[in-house]
């Protein structure tokens, strides 16, 4: 018998003036996904996921201070108003933003709410690049909750963000503490990326049995330019088959449906989790670098 849980992605551009202050940016960026979040509760979604710091643009290409000031507490304003959505569509989400844990102290968060709005817990970003363009590290922490997974009322689920993606010892820990759909919310663009975009997550899922269901803005962000968002958000199944993928360009709502009991159907084909052999990899995390 099916277990259905029809999963929503939402990618758009951010409204962006540099002459704009911080909290205008965000309220912009907020009304921009508002919309979209409504249309995803009318459409019958049941679990909704955001894209990386859904609320503004991507300030990493920078390494300006005042984005400092984009960072608030989780669970805090911005997530409060995400629960009324859930409550009002009984939809779970997944709101990812820039946190602030105390004084100069910043995570890349993704808070996790119930289809009653309940605050589940919340993800913060592991692995923090450090690259031209990519000034990650200026703004964020390192993550210091290891890679929960959140009982939802449609499904387990768990997270993944950007960066993270290219590293599937987490991806691995995501599959070991039940996640039947993983979300990673991304803001990336085209180049190389582009290509690993659609090669390492559906190994992910195929590696670990689950569903991921991944996000990526679209557009360019003035004054920084470090080149074009390309969405493609989508949704792949444990055997590595696209559900459902959105467009390179357009702000839209990206649906598919998730049939969970795929997962102990693969499973029971690809045997990777009994044939696993913990005792074997001690090297992984005492090898540096």
């Amino acid at each position: 018998m099916a277990r259905n849980v029809t999963v929503g992605l939402i990618q758009t551009s951010t409204p962006f003036d540099p002459s704009w202050d911080v909290k205008k940016i965000q309220q912009a960026g907020l009304e921009k996904h508002i919309p979209l979040i409504e249309e995803a509760g009318k459409k019958g979604v049941q679990i909704l996921g955001l894209q990386e710091i859904f609320n503004g643009p991507y300030f990493c290409p920078s390494q300006d201070p005042k984005w400092y000031d984009a960072a608030e507490a989780v669970p805090g304003p911005t997530t409060e108003l995400m629960q009324a959505y859930a409550r009002k569509y009984q939809m779970a989400m997944v709101v990812p933003v820039y946190e602030r844990e105390a004084a100069g102290v910043y995570y890349n968060t993704a808070a996790v709410l119930d289809a009653d709005g309940t605050y589940l817990g919340k993800y913060r970003k592991n692995h923090i690049p450090h690259t031209n363009g990519f000034w990650e590290k200026f703004f964020f922490k390192p993550g210091n909750l290891g890679y929960p997974t959140f009982q939802t009322r449609y499904a387990k689920i768990g997270v993944y963000i950007c960066y993270d993606r290219h590293f599937p010892e987490g991806a691995r820990l995501l599959g070991l503490n039940g996640a039947e759909i993983v979300f990673n919310p991304s803001a990336t663009v085209a180049g190389l990326s582009q290509y690993l975009w659609k090669l390492e997550q559906p190994a992910h899922a195929v590696a670990n049995g689950y569903f991921v269901a991944a996000s990526n803005r679209v557009g360019t962000e003035a004054p920084w330019n470090i080149g074009k968002f390309y969405g493609t958000s989508y949704l792949v199944d444990p055997r590595g088959n696209f559900v459902a993928t959105g467009s390179e360009d357009k702000d839209e709502l990206v649906v598919g449906v998730a049939d969970l009991e795929l997962i102990e159907e693969t499973r029971r084909t690809w045997q990777f989790y009994r044939d696993r052999r913990p005792e074997t990899y001690g090297d992984m995390v005492e090898q540096l670098p």
